[in-house]
């Protein structure tokens, strides 16, 4: 996938959670967690687009898919708690995981993480 299509993808899925975020009542604190967090995968992604060298690059690459992982924390945790119905968010959970299995691609092509045994499986 093209970069400017991942930078669209992540920017669209920020968007998208921010709007989820708002139909959320109380929970400011929680919800501010995953605003954080679902927002800096892409400015990361953007932010890869300017590094200073092949090493910043993929450092910005594996900070988003970081963030990426704990969105998907907060997902579940939101999911697990009652706070969203998961039949609600499944568009949300499938660009996450789409977004997510992208970055592990560039981020192993970079040559710069070793897999988890999450990552073992996909493969």
């Amino acid at each position: 996938m093209a970069e400017s299509k991942l930078r669209e993808m992540s920017l669209d899925f920020s968007v998208a959670v921010i709007k989820l975020c708002g139909e959320i009542k109380g929970h400011h604190s929680l919800v501010n967690q995953i605003e954080r967090s679902a927002t800096s995968i892409g400015a990361n992604i953007y932010e890869a687009n300017y590094a200073q060298s092949r090493a910043d690059f993929s450092a910005k690459l594996q900070i988003a898919l970081k963030e990426c992982y704990e969105t998907e924390y907060w997902l579940e945790l939101f999911v697990k708690a009652g706070l969203i119905d998961r039949e609600n968010i499944k568009l949300i959970w499938n660009t996450c995981g789409t977004i997510r299995k992208i970055l592990i691609s560039s981020v192993n092509t970079m040559g710069g993480k070793k897999l988890n045994r999450e990552e073992r499986r996909e493969e």
